[in-house]
């Protein structure tokens, strides 16, 4: 593995310039490898790894939207599109991409098919680290190990379409056979990883949980709605409320985060949003770091599994999640952006 720089500590990466697609295609050219899931990180790890040349079958209920989105993306019934248990049967590797409550529901019947030698793919350690909660423990003679790209699945698939990469972490809970770095590494280079950081399952799960109820998803739409909010309630308008809170963000100032860093975004704005911007910042910070202290407390005792396993088993379930989202479709910022967003240039005839 290269060693990097990040800022004052020195971590190993792999890169595709030393972990080349071509040895990944060598290393898995007499694997067969059953995708169980065809949702959220399914359809793009399967068509990338099709795209390179890997053998892949596709595991999902019949009948189901999922099955028929596999029949779209070329998977034929029969020959590369099976019902779960039979794929699991055929694979040598399972990579298992249910949802995590899905992944609990499905283990008993997909454990009878983890035979020696074979191999079972996460990209999330939800179920191996919470196996208290979820009961997914591994034969002690198949290789267990993880492959988590740090995005969705449609972004792992429209960058690999691109010719760009999306970065991914990678470890190793069991290795049995000698193999499991070889593969997990190949399988991360043929779904299309940018480069590849070692990890654990514990700090994956850990920072991936802490990361979607922080940051990337819960924090900044907490915090878009409180700024949207005040800002309607002195007397700005929908547009003016919406461009200063959300499209100014995503549009223009984002993307340069992403370019060049945070500090290149700061000093390519007026003097004045820079002023303003480093002295808040700090007050921000301390205002949130209680409220990441306790969501990591939550995501570490096994808490957020508990809500997730316990939401996910009510039949009702996915009637009271449809609501919750339609909610917050309805609120007014969102619906304001999407005035805002049929009015952009690229949209208008």
């Amino acid at each position: 593995m290269a060693k990097m720089k990040f800022g004052n500590m020195e971590e190993e990466v792999v890169t595709r310039e030393e972990f080349p697609l071509a040895k990944a295609q060598e290393t898995l050219s007499t694997e067969v490898i059953a995708i169980l899931g065809y949702g959220v990180q399914g359809p793009g790890q399967a068509l990338n790894l099709r795209d390179n040349g890997v053998k892949v079958i596709i595991g999902q209920r019949k009948g189901t939207p999922s099955w028929d989105k596999a029949k779209e993306d070329g998977f034929i019934e029969g020959e590369t599109l099976f019902e779960l248990e039979e794929a699991a049967a055929k694979a040598t590797i399972i990579m298992y991409l249910l949802s995590d409550a899905g992944q609990k529901m499905l283990w008993p019947k997909i454990k009878p098919h983890l035979t020696k030698g074979k191999a079972l793919y996460f990209s999330h350690g939800f179920s191996i680290v919470f196996k208290d909660q979820t009961e997914v423990i591994p034969p002690a003679d198949i290789d267990v190990f993880l492959v988590a790209p740090k995005g969705s699945g449609r972004s792992l698939r429209t960058l690999f379409l691109q010719k760009k990469g999306l970065n991914s972490s990678f470890a190793i809970f069991q290795d049995a056979t000698g193999k499991a770095k070889d593969r997990a590494l190949s399988l991360g280079i043929a779904i299309g990883s940018g480069f590849l950081f070692p990890t654990t399952f514990e700090k994956e799960v850990t920072s991936d949980l802490t990361g979607e109820r922080g940051v990337l998803m819960g924090a900044i739409a907490g915090l878009m709605e409180a700024q949207f909010n005040l800002l309607r309630k002195k007397g700005h308008s929908p547009s003016e409320a919406f461009n200063e809170t959300v499209e100014e963000a995503t549009q223009s100032l984002y993307p340069l985060i992403g370019e060049n860093g945070m500090d290149w975004m700061f000093a390519n704005c007026s003097t004045t949003a820079q002023r303003g911007a480093l002295d808040w910042r700090h007050k921000f910070r301390a205002a949130a770091e209680p409220v990441f202290e306790e969501l990591y407390n939550s995501v570490a005792t096994g808490n957020e599994t508990r809500i997730v396993l316990e939401a996910n088993s009510d039949p009702d379930y996915k009637a009271k999640l449809n609501k919750e989202l339609e909610d917050m479709a309805n609120q007014e910022i969102w619906q304001a952006g999407k005035t805002v967003r049929s009015l952009r240039p690229e949209r208008q005839k």
